[in-house]
């Protein structure tokens, strides 16, 4: 599946996205980004989908079957499920690209005594998947829930420039019961459109 995206080498982490201090550097032509492989117990095979803004500075997931429930007769293995997205970022000559930011939105129900777990990690191909970023729960909770990640632009991490390194995104969504006879559930559902997780790119030009 090719998409169109944002120009740029390729690179990871997070920082405080659409800055006017890097704007300048965002690239005028259009790419293309590969989705390489979608695997996880919460993105079955085509239940993941990428897009791609216009001005190249931002991309996001959506998702039609991620969520996790605990409680009653919820499978023993449906408290947990995870995502990981590898995406291959096609860029012209002369450009990198980080992730400054990320941000997820779905929707949480859990009763008193329960809890959850919003996960992320992003990485390139070859680098140490230690960029972990968790975002906890606690209830009671029945609202939808926004979480954002972001790194400072001194810290963020660029793609080499003139190589191709694929750009691994791993999610993970947890519950706990909570009390006997209690049920808890969180989603990160895009079946009603508000439920995406959106990316936002930062560029740099390549001496």
């Amino acid at each position: 599946m090719r998409i169109a995206t944002a120009s740029a080498g390729l690179a990871l982490l997070l920082l405080a996205s659409s800055a006017p201090a890097y704007a300048s550097s965002i690239p005028s032509e259009r790419v293309t980004v590969d989705v390489v492989t979608v695997n996880g117990s919460g993105c079955k095979p085509g239940t993941a989908s990428v897009y791609v803004s216009p001005d190249n500075t931002w991309f996001k997931v959506t998702y039609r079957d991620y969520y996790v429930v605990a409680g009653n007769e919820a499978p023993p293995t449906d408290f947990r499920k995870n995502c990981q997205i590898v995406l291959r970022v096609n860029t012209p000559q002369g450009f990198s690209y980080g992730i400054s930011r990320a941000d997820y939105k779905g929707f949480l129900y859990i009763p008193e005594k329960a809890s959850a777990l919003q996960r992320a990690n992003y990485y390139f191909q070859g680098s140490p998947a230690n960029n972990i970023r968790d975002h906890r729960f606690s209830g009671p909770y029945g609202d939808y829930w926004h979480t954002t990640d972001e790194t400072e632009f001194a810290k963020i991490v660029y793609s080499p420039c003139g190589e191709q390194r694929n750009l691994n995104i791993n999610t993970e969504l947890r519950v706990t019961r909570g009390d006997e006879g209690s049920t808890s559930f969180m989603t990160m559902d895009s079946s009603r459109g508000e439920e995406e997780t959106l990316y936002h790119f930062s560029w740099k030009s390549c001496e």
